[in-house]
Parts: structure tokens; C-alpha cells; sequence
């Protein structure tokens, strides 16, 4: 029988999640709404990229992987006084390697620029405007570093609110900026660069109280050699790389991406929005509180209870993902026009975004998957099993981009773009974003199965009674929404030329249909809210 506990810190998570990540839906709004898809917006998408990639790695990756099953061990093993010094330790030594990356960051702001922006090395002023903006944001990793141990120590005592409630403050923060900064600086969108920097500052000051309250807070000191911090260490190198595969991709795609046409940044950025709200509220909470369950079972040398709780988080996923992926299938294009055609957002960017969303939505089921996979490797400090699958995806990551983008410029490009050369042929022709994203959804798929196959080799995993059922269900549950969707698509041909409030009631009609028909067929095949709580 599943830990109520359990239960209680998913819906915990996940409730202070939705909140981030529909904040996180207006921050890109108002974003769309006062720049567009302009060289500016672009400049500000590659600068905060690379610290947003530091923030997935540590805060949903790297870190807190490694860190929780230390920490959970030392929680159930040692003393207070001992989890107390290893939190001294870690935050001092944490700390101590981040401000050096920080500081080497900017240092060198503009070699980073032109690292994963040599498309505007010959566009001095989007290369400059760049370089201004990786100075503002780089600080940010210094902070959330910090920000997602308080948050590994809150998880492991059960606190999952707070550390899931903390990403607000950085969409509330630039909200502000786009909405009200902005507009009275003389460059606007270094308004978004201010926002990102101050939101870092107040998360973490957010959770400090928090910690205080579990008498975890003490001065930060250097614990190099600490035993604790050593392992910690040790096992966090490798899953640098292979937790966050995903954003790895991406941050190599934006290198790709720059040398394509103005506004493929913008247009892919706002595609994997639609994909934060289903990941962040599902797929990355559920690995968030199902790494310290696994870690206890593994500590205690449960291996069944080990078992029951990996069954409960993969059926749970299925249950969200797989729906998930086949409304943002079918509502694509109603989303992207209603949300974002506004302002500077024209009709053509919300089609360019649209195609990118849907190629981006095929990986839904695999991205989060992954999240729930990768816990079962960590809570046995298994580090080197998902650096080869990781690899592995990286490698196929990249030749899909190529391939791609060769396939659909000679689908797409006109004669005088295929006359001209290479790197000026593929920078004329909008939509080749959309080789990224099926490169993305690709090589995501490719990580799950690698994952999947030495799962199982490892035996630690046996599926418990009742997974037919439990397909049957999602089958037919997806086949009456996805039936009611396109109904509504039918009824609703039309979204570009009606009014906003016309797209919003519309779409608000689709979605709620689409879920409750879902949940009603779900409930009508013999699912219960009991399930939930038992594997």
C-alpha cells in the first residue's frame, strides 16, 4: 500500500506548480504581447536560456538528484546535528563553485553570447544586446543553485509546497517587467533581464524562513572534503548530464536555431510553454516526491515497497501524458492564436509557433516518462546508467537536426533561398524551427527506451496486477475526448479572424468538454480515486 504521505506531497507539489506554471503561461503573454517575435525577444530567449538551463539542471535535475538520496540517508541514519552539518557544508561548497562559474560567466559574457548565438556574430547589435542580457541573467544560477538545496531539504522533511511555490516569484517578476519596466526604459526588453536577476535574489530568501523552521539553517562553510559532500559530488558530475537531456537539447538547439531566420527562437520558446504546464505539474513533481520514497525504500533495502512505488508513479504518468498529448495535438492552433496573437504577436508567428508546439507535443509522453524513471537510478546512486542513455539521445538529438532541417528546406525553400549558400539559405526560410522540435520529441523517445530496457535488466522492477485495465481505461477515456475535440474543431473551423473573446470562451468550452469527457469515461470503465493511492 502506497504512503499517504505520498499522495498528499504530489498533490501538494503539483497544486503549487499549476500555480508557476499558468503565471509562468502569463509572463510569456505579456512577453509576446509588448515585444513579438523580434530580434530583441530572440536576444533575450538565448541570454536566458543558458541560466534557465542551470535552473532545470539543479532544481529538477542534477543537484537535487544527488543530493536527496545523501541527505535522506544522513535523515534516516544520523543525528539532527549531522544534517545540520551537512547542510553548512554543501551550501558553503555549492555556493563557493557556483560564484566562480558565475563570475567566469561574466567575465566572458561575450564568448558565451557567441557560443550559443554565432548566428548573431554578424548582427553587432543583436550580438551586443545578447551579451548585455547574459551579464544581467547569468547571476541567477548563483541564487537558484542555493534556492534548490533549501528546496532538497524541504522535500526530504515533506515540505513540498513552498519549493514548488517558489518559481512564481521569477514569472511574477517578469510579468512586472514586461508589463511595467519595460515601456519606460530606453532598450525595453533589458527590463526582462533586471526582473530575471531580482527573482532570483527573493527565492531564495523566500525558502530561507522555511529552512530556519527546521532548524536547518546555519552559516555556509567549505566542506570540500567532507564524506557527505564528496559522494554528493560524486554523484552529481555525472548527472549533470544525464538528468537533463532535454534541456541540453535544447541549449544546443539554440545554437542551431540562431542561424535560422529572425523570430525561430521566440517561436520555438513559446511552444514549450504548452509542454511546461503538463511536465511541471505531473511529470516533474512526480519525480520530485517519488526520489525521496525510493531513496527510503532503497535505504531500508524494501525492494517490493521500491517496486510499488516506481508501478504507481509510471501509471500515474501514463494517466496525465498521454491526454495531455493528444489535446495539445488537437488544440494547437486554437491555444497558440488565442493566448498569444495579440500585440506584437502576428498571425504568421502564431502559425510558425503552432507547427513547432505540435511537433514538440509527440515527446510529451517520453519527456515525462524520463522524470520518472531517472528517481529509480538515483535513489540507488546509480549514476552512470543514464550518462549512457543521456549520450546516447544527445548524439541522436543532433543528426535528427540535421536531418531535418536538410529535409524540410528542400520541401520548403524557394529557388533563390536553395541558390544562395547554406547558412544564408536556411536563415530566408520561416519553419525550419520544427526540425528542432521533431529532433527533440525523437531523441526524448530514444531516452525513455534505453532507461526502460536497463530498468528492467537492473530486476528492480515488476509490474503489479492490473496494467491491462489500466490501458484499457486510458484508451477509451482518450478516445471519447479526442472524439469531442474534434467535434469542437469541427464546429469551430475558424480562429484567426474572430474576436479575442470569442477565442477564449471557445477555447475555454474545448478544454473543459475535452477533460471532462476524459475523466467521465475514465470513471464510467470502473476507475476510482482509490487507485491513486494504491499500486
Amino acid at each position: 500500500m502506497k504512503s499517504p504521505s505520498m499522495f498528499r506531497g504530489l498533490l501538494s507539489f503539483s497544486g503549487m506548480t499549476m500555480i508557476s506554471r499558468v503565471l509562468g503561461l502569463v509572463r510569456d503573454i505579456s512577453m509576446s504581447h509588448v515585444f513579438g517575435a523580434s530580434a530583441a525577444t530572440d536576444a533575450f530567449v538565448i541570454a536566458f536560456r543558458i541560466p534557465n538551463f542551470m535552473r532545470r539542471l539543479f532544481a529538477e535535475g542534477s543537484f537535487s538528484t544527488a543530493f536527496v538520496p545523501v541527505f535522506t540517508e544522513v535523515k534516516e541514519t544520523g543525528t539532527h546535528e549531522d544534517l545540520k552539518q551537512l547542510m553548512a557544508r554543501v551550501s558553503g561548497t555549492l555556493g563557493g563553485v557556483v560564484l566562480l562559474i558565475t563570475a567566469l560567466g561574466l567575465i566572458f559574457a561575450p564568448q558565451v553570447a557567441g557560443t550559443f548565438a554565432p548566428g548573431a556574430l554578424d548582427q553587432p547589435h543583436k550580438f551586443d544586446l545578447t551579451t548585455d542580457l547574459v551579464r544581467l541573467t547569468f547571476p541567477f544560477i548563483l541564487f537558484v543553485s542555493l534556492t534548490a538545496l533549501a528546496g532538497g531539504a524541504l522535500n526530504s522533511f515533506h515540505r513540498f509546497a513552498l519549493p514548488a511555490l517558489a518559481p512564481v516569484i521569477l514569472n511574477v517578476c517578469m510579468i512586472v517587467g514586461a508589463l511595467w519596466v519595460a515601456p519606460r526604459l530606453g532598450t525595453p526588453i533589458m527590463a526582462m533581464g533586471w526582473a530575471v536577476l531580482l527573482a532570483g535574489i527573493l527565492q531564495l530568501l523566500f525558502l530561507l524562513p522555511a529552512l530556519r523552521r527546521i532548524d536547518l539553517l546555519s552559516m555556509p562553510r567549505w566542506g570540500w572534503n567532507h564524506p557527505a559532500v564528496r559522494r554528493i559530488m560524486r554523484l552529481m558530475v555525472p548527472t549533470l548530464f544525464g538528468s537533463s537531456v532535454a534541456q541540453l537539447n535544447l541549449l544546443l538547439d539554440t545554437a542551431v536555431i540562431s542561424l535560422l531566420i529572425t523570430g525561430s527562437q521566440t517561436w520555438l520558446w513559446q511552444s514549450t510553454r504548452f509542454l511546461e504546464l503538463p511536465l511541471g505539474v505531473f511529470g516533474v513533481a512526480l519525480g520530485t516526491v517519488i526520489l525521496p520514497a525510493l531513496s527510503r525504500h532503497h535505504v531500508g533495502t524494501d525492494r517490493p515497497g521500491f517496486s510499488r512505488a516506481l508501478d504507481w508513479g509510471l501509471r500515474l504518468t501514463l494517466l496525465i501524458s498521454l491526454p495531455a498529448m493528444l489535446a495539445l495535438l488537437l488544440l494547437a492552433g486554437p491555444l497558440v492564436t488565442t493566448l498569444f496573437q495579440n500585440g506584437h504577436y502576428t498571425a504568421f508567428d502564431a502559425h510558425m509557433t503552432t507547427l513547432s508546439t505540435v511537433a514538440l507535443s509527440f515527446g510529451l509522453p517520453a519527456y515525462a516518462m524520463v522524470k520518472v524513471l531517472l528517481p529509480a537510478f538515483y535513489a540507488r546512486q546509480d549514476t552512470r546508467t543514464p550518462v549512457k542513455a543521456g549520450v546516447a539521445a544527445l548524439i541522436a538529438n543532433m543528426l535528427f537536426n540535421g536531418l531535418f532541417i536538410v529535409l524540410l528546406f528542400e520541401l520548403w525553400a524557394p529557388p533563390a533561398a536553395k541558390q544562395a549558400g547554406w547558412l544564408d539559405g536556411i536563415a530566408q526560410v520561416p519553419g525550419l524551427h520544427v526540425a528542432l522540435a521533431v529532433a527533440s520529441s525523437l531523441s526524448s523517445y530514444l531516452n525513455f527506451l534505453l532507461l526502460w530496457r536497463w530498468l528492467k535488466r537492473a530486476g528492480v522492477y515488476q509490474r503489479e496486477p492490473g496494467w491491462a485495465r489500466h490501458w484499457s481505461r486510458l484508451a477509451l477515456a482518450c478516445a471519447a475526448m479526442v472524439a469531442v475535440l474534434l467535434l469542437g474543431r469541427w464546429l469551430w473551423s475558424d480562429w484567426a479572424t474572430v474576436r479575442v473573446l470569442t477565442r477564449v470562451w471557445h477555447l475555454a468550452v474545448l478544454v473543459l468538454a475535452g477533460g471532462l469527457s476524459y475523466v467521465g469515461m475514465l470513471f464510467a470503465s470502473g476507475f476510482r480515486l482509490r487507485d491513486l493511492r494504491s499500486a
